[in-house]
């Protein structure tokens, strides 16, 4: 496994389970509905996750870009598909995200070399 995503995969767990072992009600709710919005629904969860994807980019969030990046390649997203998306995302939130879509097409890649 890549040392990049590895890192990110486990950083991510760890501090997810402090957060939640803080036992704090507004942050388990808030991790559930996160949960919950993403499942099957009226939306596919592949949509799901190309919104989330989008949104993230928007909000300049490098994290939350990867987490979408991950759970696009399991929901099949495919190359063209991912280029549109990074296309909406740099209308939607202009030349700011360029430089988040070097990095989200840096971990695509290397995420797509993995499968």
């Amino acid at each position: 496994m890549n040392e990049k995503v590895k890192e990110f995969r486990e950083y991510r767990e760890a501090m997810n389970e402090k957060i939640l072992a803080g036992d704090n009600k507004v942050m388990k709710r808030i991790f559930n509905l996160d949960t919950n919005t993403y499942m099957e629904g009226a939306l596919s969860t592949k949509v799901k996750e190309m919104l989330g994807l989008v949104s993230s980019m928007v909000l300049r969030c490098d994290d939350c870009i990867k987490y979408h990046l991950e759970k696009c390649h399991e929901q099949g997203v495919t190359h063209d598909e991912m280029m549109e998306i990074f296309a909406v995302a740099n209308l939607v939130g202009g030349t700011i995200v360029i430089p988040h879509t070097r990095r989200a097409i840096e971990y695509w890649e290397i995420i797509n070399q993995e499968a």
